[in-house]
């Protein structure tokens, strides 16, 4: 399998698996608040819906993804607002379907993109295991809040480690969302997946580092849990301030997640 093949079996992965959590639930719980302000466990999977069907039009036809999305170039939340309304009226298994036939034909559109090409998105065109992984992050992000939403906790498997590699590569967009300029100093990450393995990246020398488990990293990049309440740690001034600001999605940050938020779910 080629590097791309596995970001998207991990993907196809990952979907199933938050389908397995949402597939059974009552329509009192696919109406429960999510953590996201004014979001339910429904609105959670019409925006996954909506994301795919976005990322798949730009593998398949990149003039209509172009065409469907000029208008949220300068306010892509308030196109994902919007786009919420799509998705309103569907019932839970309406919005399955819908989520499903998303989910597969955004694999098979990047799988189909020929080596060597990107894919035109919202700010720069990305290759096709760029947007697979973004891909990853949102499931987990919008996962993790409805896994919130039931009190549930999501075992999590290491095909996070694509989020991992995500998160460090768009490092800059914690900055960027507070207008700050990033600082011109290398980090070094050393990150323990679930089954143990380490990911390392990053000058070994380096002053700034940032280390701890892989799955606190993803939840402090999604900005789903503060950093009060994770392992992650910081050497340097530079690192700590990171873990302040640390987002791997464009956009305003939000208000992300108070200290001692959450109580410890079930599993």
């Amino acid at each position: 399998m080629s590097e791309l093949d596995v970001v998207l079996a991990d993907l196809s992965a990952e979907g199933d698996r938050l389908d397995d959590l949402v597939a059974g639930l009552t329509p009192e719980q696919w109406s429960l608040p999510t953590p996201a302000p004014g979001w339910t466990v429904h609105d959670q999977i019409a925006h996954l819906a909506f994301i795919f069907r976005i990322a798949g039009t730009a593998a398949a036809d990149p003039e209509k993804f172009t065409a469907v999305t000029a208008s949220a170039q300068h306010n892509f939340d308030g196109a994902v607002n919007a786009a919420l309304a799509d998705y309103a009226g569907d019932t839970p298994e309406v919005l399955l379907s819908r989520w499903r036939a998303e989910r597969s034909f955004v694999v098979d559109a990047l799988a189909a993109v020929p080596a060597g090409q990107v894919v035109p998105w919202l700010v720069n065109p990305l290759p096709p295991i760029i947007l697979a992984s973004a891909g990853i992050m949102e499931q987990f992000a919008h996962g993790q809040d409805i896994a919130d939403a039931l009190g549930v906790e999501l075992e999590r498997t290491d095909r996070i480690k694509h989020l991992v590699v995500f998160a460090i590569l768009t490092k800059d967009f914690g900055y960027q969302a507070r207008g700050l300029t990033p600082p011109p100093v290398e980090f070094r990450w050393e990150l323990t997946l679930p089954s143990g393995e380490l990911l390392a990246f990053g000058p070994e020398d380096a002053e700034q580092r940032i280390s701890g488990p892989a799955v606190d990293f993803c939840l402090l990049a999604t900005r789903r849990r503060h950093r009060d309440d994770l392992a992650v740690t910081a050497v340097g001034a530079e690192a700590d301030h990171w873990l302040d600001i640390a987002q791997c999605y464009r956009g305003p940050a939000g208000a992300g997640r108070r200290p001692g938020q959450f109580a410890p779910a079930t599993v």
